[in-house]
């Protein structure tokens, strides 16, 4: 009976094991920690630093009050739209401009040297032109975000191209594959994880980039809103822009690893 009671408590302390290394468990309490931590530095430095709630009734409001004539809402459907032509556009552009430098010598040799001058450049410093060429309407606010989102998608395509085993290559060559078996059965399938993993970073990258793009003239956006809350000296409005923005990020994020998983099963499989 005694042993029986000693093989219980050792199940239950392994249970409670288990369910607290769960990775969800281990969020939730990073999270309550940061928030905490967050909490005890406002205390001690209110005047810069919003607490969480005074973040939270900013956001309230922002939802049923409208900030410069629109509600939080509609200034992060702004910046949906903003970032996703753009993403739409560098996507178009850079994964074929990606899988070229990979696949072809002669076309590396034309392309990379001009992409290894521009990539450096941060998109901020193209500010100027890009209100010299389109003025401060939204193409100039969409060039800004397409220059900060199509770097990665170009890098992630080519390396994704020159990463791939040459010995499948050489595995379908001996099956009597042509060139075009080549391109789908293997360049294509071989070189997805890394362009997704491109698409990760692009899609970071021009979140990021929207809060500079729209520096230029907007009365609406989540970069808008950043800045708002600095010209009227509200912290809570700023820190809760960047939350919104953290927030959507990461859910678009999410969205697109079950997307990667749906297209790359394989990848998921390898990990495991």
């Amino acid at each position: 009976m005694a042993i029986s009671k000693i093989e219980n408590k050792t199940a239950v302390k392994i249970a409670l094991l288990e369910f607290l290394r769960s990775k969800y468990i281990l969020y939730a309490i990073s999270l309550i920690l940061f928030i905490i931590f967050w909490d005890i530095s406002a205390k001690m430095n209110g005047r810069f630093l919003p607490r969480p709630w005074a973040v939270l009734m900013e956001l309230i409001n922002g939802i049923n009050e409208p900030i410069a004539g629109k509600i939080l809402i509609v200034h992060l459907w702004y910046s949906l739209k903003r970032v996703f032509i753009a993403y739409a556009i560098a996507i178009a552009i850079g994964i074929p401009i990606g899988l070229l430098m990979g696949y072809s010598k002669l076309i590396n040799a034309w392309i990379k040297p001009i992409f290894d001058l521009f990539k450096p450049m941060p998109p901020i410093a193209w500010i100027s032109l890009a209100i010299l060429w389109f003025g401060i309407g939204e193409t100039s606010k969409v060039f800004i975000i397409v220059l900060g989102a199509i770097v990665p998608v170009i890098l992630n395509s080519m390396n994704g191209i020159r990463l791939i085993d040459p010995s499948l290559y050489h595995a379908i060559r001996m099956l009597g594959g042509n060139s075009r078996q080549e391109i789908l059965e293997v360049t294509l399938p071989a070189s997805l994880p890394a362009i997704f993993a491109g698409l990760q970073i692009s899609l970071s990258m021009a979140w990021t980039t929207v809060v500079a793009a729209e520096l230029m003239g907007a009365r609406e956006g989540m970069g808008f809103i950043i800045i708002r809350g600095m010209s009227v000296s509200n912290p809570a409005m700023i820190v809760g822009g960047m939350l919104v923005i953290a927030v959507t990020a990461w859910l678009l994020s999410v969205l697109m690893t079950l997307l990667e998983r749906r297209i790359c099963p394989w990848k998921t499989e390898l990990e495991h």
